[in-house]
């Protein structure tokens, strides 16, 4: 059975909510308990794209509340608290408890929660004498976001500046991959599997991949182990791959335009924890929720717009057919004399109508929604000329570069400061060798229209720095590596960022790793097996072939990411699973600000002028 990480993490948090009592096959527990729940700004996040209102009520949820609002005693009455595992969450259950604000406590960490604010809780609580109100506390390891069945982010912010930042010690580095671990390590756990664990060579995805090895290695040695429904798998094609990657193995998806309907809904309209907020078509704005039960975003949500404004024309249409139908079908014959037979007919048809009647309801509501979506993106689209944004930076990745006018032309024209910011750094990212003379012009071009240049010299520097390291010999390259370490690209990131083959380097990538056969481009990756001894981590039936992998981008990630990857799976035979998740998801803007940042911190630009649209 293929792993569904959506489905997982949903059924870990009704257990939750039922006070981590089993639930029967309708999802509720035996015993119909009313309850209240707490919960941080981060476990609201998680718990969002997962769980509804109406979905609350079902477990008996009757009230919920962020934990540091203000709240009034609600007596004879449990509580249950979905939080993150740090001290003011600690203290604030500690002053809940001590004013004796519910019946119970029912305390659920998103993660494993350290000894020492354990302790912090036991003390606390005897001090005030409340500890008779903890029932119990659990480590949930939830510490993720699931979007979609497929798709999950650590929520985890700015991880690609702070990986990059040339000022960041060692210490600060440590902790981010700790982070990086944890969420990781939450994500197996829910998913009850060890997986193998492949990554390049050198920065942060290597240091994040031998970190997590250990910390699995670790946790299969102690006595609860989480693990133990995975442990009858043994051959490598049951056992799913973990793919680790950092963001600077291919810095030009994050940057680019994309014409696809999900990434462009992501990237223009800021599509955020499977909700949307666009202008009405009678004014006013609008929310809407994108995710798993919405048939047309799953079945279209890889399309190109121009494909998906045709859908939306033929599910019209359709939909106009079969209401027509209906109402034929219940109008009665003109002139037909009226028996028996005409009765039960024309009854039977009323029967059907009414039964036909909430799918077709359902039907017109989803084809309104994109309707209004599409309209507002195709706004948009006009007044920033982004489906030619897309196309010159797709032509410009094929063919490694573009007329000067045109470039220059596309810099003066149409868009925001942002837009023409990110069509530059494509042209460098593509470009195979930076003409210095066009890089200056295109650097005035953006000054011209008043845009903070400091994320395109950043880029130029990480190019140029890549340019030469490919091209040194190894004897005069230590000149430069202490300063190229802490940029983290001269390992995979120099091949992306000079490679001639345009096709996204993730798909081929992991295609390549599931197939597990030689192959140059992944023959250097290191692997990892924290069910084997370390001495024995190289041998052959570790590389494969898998049918279920897990990737993971370390830096942020995006819709067209996501995208490039369910493609790879669609077209596989024999059919595979693929799993994306990232540190963030992030829009190109998002992303450019971060480059903006990293760009400050190297002396580029102005330090106190910040990107803006």
């Amino acid at each position: 059975m293929a792993l569904n990480l959506r489905q997982k993490q949903t059924e870990c948090i009704t257990r939750m909510l039922n006070l981590n009592q089993p639930v029967n096959a309708t999802g509720t527990a035996n015993e119909e308990v009313y309850k209240i729940l707490i919960y941080d700004k981060f476990c609201q996040n998680i718990l969002s794209p997962l769980i509804s209102v109406k979905d609350l009520r079902k477990h008996g949820v009757t009230l919920y509340f962020l934990i540091d609002k203000d709240r009034k005693p609600v007596h004879d009455v449990p509580a249950v608290y979905f939080v993150q595992a740090n001290q003011s969450n600690i203290q604030r259950i500690i002053a809940d408890a001590s004013r004796s604000l519910y019946d119970t406590f029912h305390l659920n960490f998103s993660s494993a929660v350290p000894r020492l604010l354990l302790e912090d809780i036991a003390s606390g609580t005897l001090s005030s004498d409340s500890i008779q109100r903890i029932a119990k506390v659990h480590d949930q390891y939830l510490e993720f976001v699931t979007l979609e069945d497929n798709l999950f982010s650590l929520a985890q912010k700015s991880s690609f500046v702070q990986l990059n930042d040339p000022s960041a010690g060692d210490r600060e580095i440590e902790e981010i991959v700790e982070r990086i671990v944890t969420g990781l390590f939450c994500v197996l756990a829910t998913l009850a599997v060890v997986p193998i664990i492949r990554c390049p060579r050198g920065g942060p995805a290597e240091m994040v991949a031998s970190a997590l090895d250990q910390r699995l290695r670790d946790h299969l040695l102690s006595k609860n182990n989480l693990f133990t429904e995975g442990g009858s798998f043994t051959s490598s094609f049951q056992r799913p791959v973990l793919c680790i990657f950092d963001r600077n193995f291919e810095l030009s998806v994050a940057i680019q335009h994309d014409f696809r309907y999900r990434a462009l809904v992501h990237d223009v309209l800021g599509l955020r924890l499977n909700r949307l907020s666009v202008q009405g078509e009678k004014g006013g704005m609008k929310s809407f929720e994108l995710d798993s039960s919405d048939p047309f975003w799953v079945a279209n949500g890889l399309l190109e717009f121009p494909e998906v404004a045709v859908e939306i024309e033929t599910q019209l249409n359709k939909y106009k057919k079969d209401v027509d139908e209906v109402n034929r079908r219940t109008g009665g014959t003109d002139g037909a004399e009226f028996d028996g037979t005409d009765l039960m007919g024309n009854t039977k048809h009323l029967m059907n109508a009414v039964n036909s009647l909430p799918e077709l309801t359902e039907r017109k509501q989803v084809i309104d929604k994109h309707t209004n979506i599409a309209t507002v993106l195709l706004g948009e689209i006009k007044e920033r000329s982004l489906d030619s944004y897309a196309k010159k930076e797709n032509e410009m990745l094929v063919r490694g570069t573009i007329d000067r006018n045109e470039l220059l032309g596309v810099l003066r024209g149409k868009g925001t400061k942002l837009d023409k910011l990110r069509f530059a750094i494509m042209y460098l990212i593509s470009s195979e060798s930076i003409n210095q003379s066009e890089a200056e012009s295109v650097e005035a071009a953006l000054r011209e229209s008043e845009v903070d240049t400091s994320a395109f010299q950043y880029v130029k520097k990480l190019k140029s720095l890549n340019v030469s390291m490919a091209s040194a010999n190894s004897a005069s390259r230590n000149n430069i590596v202490d300063w190229a370490e802490k940029f983290y690209a001269v390992t995979a990131g120099v091949k992306n960022l000079l490679s001639s083959d345009r096709q996204l380097a993730l798909p081929r990538t992991v295609e390549a790793l599931m197939e597990g056969k030689p192959n140059p481009e992944i023959d250097n990756y290191l692997i990892f097996d924290p069910r084997t001894p370390k001495s024995g981590s190289g041998s052959s039936h570790l590389k494969g072939p898998f049918k279920e992998a897990i990737v993971f981008m370390i830096g942020g990630g995006n819709y067209v990411e996501y995208g490039s990857l369910q493609e790879l799976v669609q077209h596989q035979q024999p059919v595979k699973h693929v799993i994306y998740g990232t540190t963030e998801i992030l829009t190109g803007v998002e992303f450019i600000e971060q480059l903006t940042l990293l760009g400050h911190k190297m002396g580029f630009g102005s330090s106190t002028a910040a990107p803006t649209p």
